[in-house]
């Protein structure tokens, strides 16, 4: 029996909250093609990196509400 994509998504809907992010997950992991070498050592060393230049006041953080706002204003100045 095969199932459209309609009638699969009608049926994924009606689960609970848990249940449809547990699905989208693993639907998302299906789609995730396996690293390329070395790609888990770089991403380490770019959050070492990172990490460093905040504990060593380097960078500042902006508050997620000020991003937010940036971006709203540059999103509209577009219109």
């Amino acid at each position: 029996m095969v199932i459209s994509v309609t009638q699969l998504f009608a049926e994924a809907s009606s689960l609970d909250e848990g249940d449809r992010a547990a699905l989208a997950g693993l639907l998302l992991e299906s789609l995730d093609q396996p690293p390329s070498p070395g790609i888990e050592a770089a991403w380490a060393e770019e959050i070492e990196r990172r990490l460093r230049e905040l504990d060593t006041g380097q960078v500042d953080l902006i508050p997620w509400e000020e991003v937010k706002n940036r971006l709203l204003v540059q999103e509209q100045s577009r219109h």
